[in-house]
């Protein structure tokens, strides 16, 4: 089949995501100008960049019908500081948990459960389960991104890590092992996934 997504693709259900996968997703925890936590996962997440390293996040769509911000740009805004808790297998339902729409004062540590730690170099919390963090300062939030949605936002925040916590029982022999912690990733639709296998591949030359 063939469609232009403006006029639609006569699926049940959009496949663009399902085709764009699997995603990474940035677990973001950030702090409002109160001090009062936050904890929000993104799907649109990945790394630009690696000198400095720098990753970034979009939120598509918006957090409710009289917010059309969420509550992590919000914070970002306020505070130029942001983390990024890298989701293994065994945090996936926490992760689901701290998905919920809530109030801005909710503190979805507690919601699902989890250990607020400080991080280093910033001001906002991790997720001490992580098996890894990415403690980041703003770059730069693009928030002219166009949207076919009234009252929708798509907005994207590009971050320099300048702090990077890595569980001493992931790192095997000087490397990352992620079958130590299987990351989740987004897939279409409600679907996820987990990184099961791995293998090295060299270019040519």
């Amino acid at each position: 089949m063939f469609y232009r997504p403006e006029a639609g693709h006569g699926l049940p259900h959009d496949p663009f995501k399902a085709l764009v996968a699997p995603r990474p997703i940035g677990w973001i925890s950030t702090r409002d100008a109160e001090g009062r936590a936050n904890l929000a996962p993104y799907s649109f997440f990945n790394g630009c960049g690696d000198n400095p390293p720098m990753v970034m996040f979009a939120q598509t769509g918006r957090k409710s019908r009289a917010e059309p911000v969420k509550d992590s740009i919000a914070n970002i805004r306020a505070t130029g500081e942001f983390a990024c808790n890298i989701v293994g297998a065994a945090l996936a339902e926490a992760m689901n948990a701290s998905s919920g729409v809530h109030p801005a004062e909710t503190d979805e540590f507690e919601v699902a459960g989890l250990t607020a730690v400080p991080c280093e170099a910033i001001a906002p919390p991790r997720v001490a389960e992580a098996p890894a963090v990415l403690e980041c300062r703003l770059v730069r939030v693009i928030d002219d991104l166009p949207t076919w949605k009234p009252h929708a936002a798509n907005i994207m925040v590009i971050g320099e890590v300048v702090g990077v916590h890595i569980r001493d029982e992931v790192l095997v022999e000087g490397r990352v092992d992620v079958l130590r912690f299987r990351p989740v990733a987004r897939m279409g639709y409600m679907d996820y996934t987990t990184v099961e296998a791995g293998w090295e591949m060299l270019r040519p030359g």
